[in-house]
């Protein structure tokens, strides 16, 4: 497996190896023992897993302390464009968002740790998209930011006119808005 850092401290893209043959492939999504020795020493308790169309945007969302969540994302089928945005107020990259695309052909993962806002957008037909928590999910420490706000500028790669959104997740707050509880 391959490690790249990100300009953003603590994301991180991993590249399997994956092992092709007359069968199709195999690749080994996930050794605990691998990520601690590659600096991911996140213990995961929750699997997640979504499947959506062309168009839609999932996030800004993050859970508030004491039940923040690291996330290990992929895309097992189709194509996503996942984005971290830097929630840590004393980051010297406070605000900056990056974003990698995963698919079923790069196999791709994304680590995201605590303290980032997360979100992806479809950019195929359709998209499985799986992630792994180090938290569980706690409904009342729910937050998100607006994932069209224009002091970010994020490109998802899908028109605005074409955005498939939950009600939800058009009602964050932007960053300038935002408390950051990080």
């Amino acid at each position: 497996m391959e490690i790249i850092k990100t300009p953003i401290e603590g994301l991180l893209i991993i590249e399997p190896r994956v092992f092709f043959d007359s069968r199709g492939y195999f690749c080994e999504t996930y050794n605990e023992a691998r990520y601690r020795e590659a600096g991911i020493d996140a213990q995961f308790v929750q699997d997640n897993q979504s499947c959506s169309s062309y168009g839609v945007v999932r996030g800004l969302h993050f859970q508030r302390p004491p039940y923040t969540q690291a996330k290990l994302v992929s895309c097992t089928q189709g194509r996503v464009l996942d984005v971290a945005v830097d929630l840590r107020k004393e980051s010297p990259t406070y605000g900056k968002w990056f974003s990698v695309e995963l698919s079923e052909d790069n196999h791709r993962q994304f680590f995201i740790p605590r303290g980032f806002a997360h979100g992806f957008s479809v950019l195929s037909e359709k998209a499985v998209f799986a992630y792994k928590c180090d938290n569980l999910y706690h409904p009342e420490a729910d937050g998100g930011l607006l994932l069209s706000d224009p002091a970010l500028n994020i490109d998802w790669q899908v028109p605005a006119d074409q955005r498939i959104l939950s009600e939800k997740d058009t009602k964050h707050p932007t960053m300038a808005e935002l408390v950051s509880p990080f």
